[in-house]
């Protein structure tokens, strides 16, 4: 059997929320939520990677940063959603990160309030959490 490589596409950015009025303290938390698409069919995964900055981790606090970035990778040798590396979960998340990261940093910095510079983080605990939030097409 062949091993399965994959290869990021394209990537793009969907949603961007930035409410001020939501920015009530200097204590920042940071919260993403990763989910996926694999299509069967053309063997292809669509990767979503909803990243919210809020200043509190209470129940109904809002965002005052919410942003979504979706990537798109190719896999070659595989043809079924069980066949996809348990790899691939924790490098794709890693793959896209650096363009959250600078993205959160344009875009705050643009929009005339102290930029939100994320640290260079290990996501790795975002593999489980997308495996379990991906469906096939």
């Amino acid at each position: 059997m062949e091993k399965a490589s994959f290869s990021i596409e394209r990537y793009y950015f969907d949603k961007v929320l930035i409410d001020i009025q939501n920015y009530t303290s200097d204590k920042i938390f940071v919260d993403f939520k990763p989910s996926g698409i694999f299509n069967s069919e053309n063997s292809t995964y669509h990767l979503t990677f909803d990243f919210s900055a809020l200043t509190s981790q209470e129940k109904g606090v809002l965002p005052f940063v919410n942003i979504r970035c979706n990537g798109l990778f190719k896999f070659e040798n595989v043809t079924s959603v069980d066949e996809i590396p348990s790899y691939f979960y924790r490098n794709s998340v890693a793959i896209l990160f650096p363009y959250l990261r600078a993205y959160v940093s344009i875009i705050t910095n643009q929009a005339n309030t102290p930029p939100l510079v994320l640290p260079t983080m290990n996501l790795a605990s975002l593999e489980k959490p997308l495996k379990e939030n991906t469906t096939i097409k």
